[in-house]
């Protein structure tokens, strides 16, 4: 068994450590001797993007962002076709913005996205940052408890990780958020939306190697890219007992209202 992933502009797109994220997406994957093929695609590289298991991309600054987007002119329309396809992306922030219909910056500057999520994303006057708390969209909690009914385990139906954009996103009717805003600010500061599904595609705000601090959710993007490639496949459960007791952790802080961020 061997899966195929992909880091869609490591160059450019990885700020705060988001690739952190491929890591433990193929380490959780190969501690389970499932095979692993890691490929990095930049700007003017072509690549098959159905070909692969697992696309993330991570956030970028404005510059880059500029970069990432004309490039994303000839590369859009594939990663469009691999997500009808089921392939399994997760995008974070800049990433994010990008795989929606725009994100117009401060000055005005409109970047052209590629339209595989229903939704646009306009700078705002403020930063929101900050750990941040969600509850998980319904469907995915339904699906996280099958998945853990067959360790005799109870799943967390959170995510926990932290936040820094200017950009307010706002979701189509076509695409659902991954989840809803507990404590924190989300897609936009207003309707407690955070990030999107659309598929097996994700995006969201919570930037870093989040997954470290949500076993579960890495689980459920490794569950969904088996699937794909090999059909039902059982997935041999990890000790995540730390991973799970910070997360529990900080969720119980973040629920007293316990923000540990440093004010310089």
């Amino acid at each position: 068994m061997r899966l195929r992933v992909c880091h869609l502009y490591p160059d450019l797109l990885n700020l705060y450590g988001d690739r952190g994220n491929v890591l433990i997406f193929c380490r959780r994957a190969t501690w389970r001797g499932i095979g692993v093929e890691l490929d990095a695609v930049s700007l003017h590289d072509h690549a098959r993007f159905t070909d692969y298991d697992f696309i993330f991309l991570g956030g970028g600054a404005d510059l880059e962002q500029g970069l990432v987007s004309k490039d994303l002119e000839k590369k859009g329309p594939l990663l469009i076709e691999a997500a009808e396809t089921g392939v399994v992306i997760l995008s974070i922030c800049g990433g994010y913005q990008l795989l929606g219909r725009y994100y117009r910056a401060q000055d005005g500057t409109l970047l052209p996205g590629v339209g595989l999520f229903d939704l646009y994303t306009e700078a705002g006057g403020k930063r929101l940052k900050g750990n941040i708390l969600l509850q998980l969209a319904p469907e995915l909690q339904t699906e996280m408890r099958q998945f853990y009914d067959r360790r005799e385990a109870k799943p967390p139906t959170t995510l926990i990780g932290f936040e820094n954009h200017s950009g307010r996103t706002f979701l189509g009717s076509s695409v659902r958020p991954l989840g809803m805003v507990l404590k924190g600010n989300g897609n936009n500061g207003e309707d407690r939306s955070e990030g999107v599904c659309y598929k097996n595609a994700f995006g969201t705000y919570l930037h870093g190697p989040f997954l470290s601090k949500n076993p579960h959710f890495a689980d459920l993007l490794l569950a969904r890219a088996l699937s794909r490639r090999c059909g039902e496949v059982g997935l041999p459960p990890l000790d995540d007992t730390l991973e799970l007791y910070a997360h529990n952790v900080m969720k119980k802080r973040l629920q007293k209202g316990f923000v540990p961020v440093r004010r310089v």
